[in-house]
């Protein structure tokens, strides 16, 4: 585990990506045109990206002892993830994520996700040798709080680059974890959770990028949903919109946006670049069902040459 460039705090499961025309109505049935079953969660999706990207990373994450999880941890090792730091819980099925995309992009999920599947503050703890040993650590806020800051602190006490992902589901531990961030991510909906109202254009974007940058992080990337990308540090502001990309399924879009932005940092890029270098990843995404990342230099590329102000 020694050297490893990042470690990814967050979600682990199987997911099931179900393509059809149209979702069936009560009573109906419909086939399905493309199904994937593959190593999902957004704590496994970012590990991935980031192993795709050339980074040596590792996850820590929960799955059951059972088949499924055997399975998952085997995906993950092939992929070049060390899962050493993932717990094994006993007693517990692995987590199922059911991704249902219809013909217009629209997806529903469905998802079985057992309390036991998701981190405690105990098993941040029983990590923390894995969590300082590493350049960076990613945080997906989708964890239990406790877990959430358990090891925000530990990768801050250890002076390693902190980068969260999303909104906290218990508002009053914002500020402690906004306080701990060197970055911080979210989508339009996290954004309102945060600072009261989801940004719907730029100038919206970048208000809400520095109301949160005011809390901690040193630089922040809030989405805007269906119009781009707003980041903010504190001597610069950049808006990137997205570029015209055939939309299948936006799942994993925001994944491979923070994977891309953390290996940009890890290698020194300035924020502006980072920052178009993250929203190219997460177009490269939309074109594939699933959240399974595919980010190989010539997809990036040919989404870089595809955004506005190149």
């Amino acid at each position: 585990m020694a050297g490893l460039d990042a470690i990814v705090v967050g979600q682990v499961a199987r997911d099931l990506v179900l393509l059809v025309d149209e979702v069936p109505g009560p009573s109906a049935t419909a086939p399905v045109r493309c199904r994937r079953e593959q190593l999902g969660g957004k704590g496994a999706n970012q590990a991935v990206g980031l192993a795709q990207l050339g980074a040596r990373v590792g996850l820590l994450g929960v799955v059951g002892e059972d088949e499924v999880g055997d399975r998952l941890l085997g995906r993950a090792r092939s992929d070049g993830i060390d899962v050493a730091p993932v717990v094994r819980r006993a007693d517990t099925p692995s987590a199922l994520i059911v991704d249902l995309v219809d013909a217009r992009a629209q997806w529903r999920y469905l998802e079985d996700i057992p309390e036991a599947t998701l981190l405690t503050e105990a098993d941040v703890t029983g990590a923390e040798e894995a969590l300082r040993a590493a350049r960076a650590v990613l945080v997906q806020l989708q964890q239990p709080l406790p877990a959430a800051l358990a090891a925000a602190r530990c990768a801050r006490t250890a002076d390693r680059l902190v980068v969260l992902d999303g909104a906290p589901a218990d508002p009053a531990g914002a500020a402690d974890l906004l306080g701990l961030a060197d970055v911080l991510r979210t989508d339009a909906q996290e954004a309102g959770l945060i600072v009261g109202d989801a940004p719907k254009d730029a100038t919206a974007g970048l208000r809400a990028g520095r109301e949160l940058l005011a809390r901690g992080p040193g630089l922040v990337a809030v989405e805007v949903a269906g119009e781009g990308n707003a980041f903010v540090w504190p001597d610069g502001e950049l808006f990137v919109p997205l570029a015209e990309t055939p939309m299948v399924d936006s799942t994993g879009a925001g994944d491979a946006f923070v994977a891309a932005l953390t290996a940009g940092l890890l290698r020194g890029e300035p924020y502006e670049r980072a920052a178009r270098y993250a929203v190219a990843a997460a177009g490269v995404i939309v074109g594939n069902p699933g959240g399974r990342p595919a980010l190989t230099p010539a997809a990036i590329e040919a989404q870089l040459s595809r955004l506005p102000g190149r």
